[in-house]
């Protein structure tokens, strides 16, 4: 009965909620016949809250750390100021042709700067402060990425963080020595304890993380 219920839900959600434009639609349908692990896509919902949240800021310069097909990366450009830019790093290089291809495909191919690179690496070189940035790569860098954001990130800006529930094992204690696991129950305390920003999470779909730099 639960099951069913949250089914209907769901779909409820989803009649009442903006719809996908037809590329993100492609998007997702392409990654989902093609491309291993497709649940790691930002899937339509979530692509909606993205998109609001970068409307809401306007941001100028946006940091995405782990681009996969490029889905959430195209939704967060929906909310770019006029000439703002976009910057998007992975470390997949099997998949750039893919996602370069949705990439070039959109409104947004002169914003977004793709490169298959760690962001571990390239954002110390890059002498850009962001108002926006979502960290979505690898969970057992999570600790590191914050530290390597806040820095780049102006007073009063915004970190989105997706996944920080991990499939609920944040308080399944047998998965607390995972590096994975490890990495998000890191993160998670790291950001609470400090006095830098304001967080909140969101319980929805794997747990989302928004922080706001004081």
């Amino acid at each position: 009965m639960f099951n069913n219920n949250f089914n209907k839900l769901d779909d409820y959600i989803r009649q009442h909620s903006s719809p996908e434009s037809e590329l993100l639609q492609e998007l997702s349908r392409q990654t989902h016949l093609k491309v291993m692990r497709p649940r790691m896509l930002s899937e339509h919902i979530q692509g909606r809250v993205l998109s609001m949240l970068s409307r809401m800021i306007v941001p100028q310069n946006i940091l995405e750390i782990g681009t996969f097909t490029g889905y959430s990366a195209l939704c967060l450009a929906e909310g770019l100021a006029k000439q703002g830019r976009l910057f998007t790093y992975d470390v997949n290089d099997e998949i750039e042709e893919f996602t370069r291809s949705f990439i070039e495909k959109s409104s947004f191919a002169d914003q977004i700067i793709y490169k298959i690179a760690d962001a571990r690496d390239a954002l110390p070189k890059l002498d850009v402060m962001f108002d926006l940035a979502f960290i979505d790569g690898d969970k057992r860098q999570y600790p590191g990425y914050f530290k390597l954001v806040l820095p780049k990130l102006r007073k009063g800006g915004f970190i989105i963080a997706d996944n920080v529930l991990w499939s609920e094992k944040v308080i399944d204690e047998s998965a607390h020595n995972d590096p994975y696991t490890k990495g998000v129950l890191d993160f998670n305390r790291m950001v609470t304890q400090s006095d830098e920003v304001e967080n909140v999470i969101f319980p929805f779909r794997d747990g989302l993380m928004v922080l706001q730099k004081k």
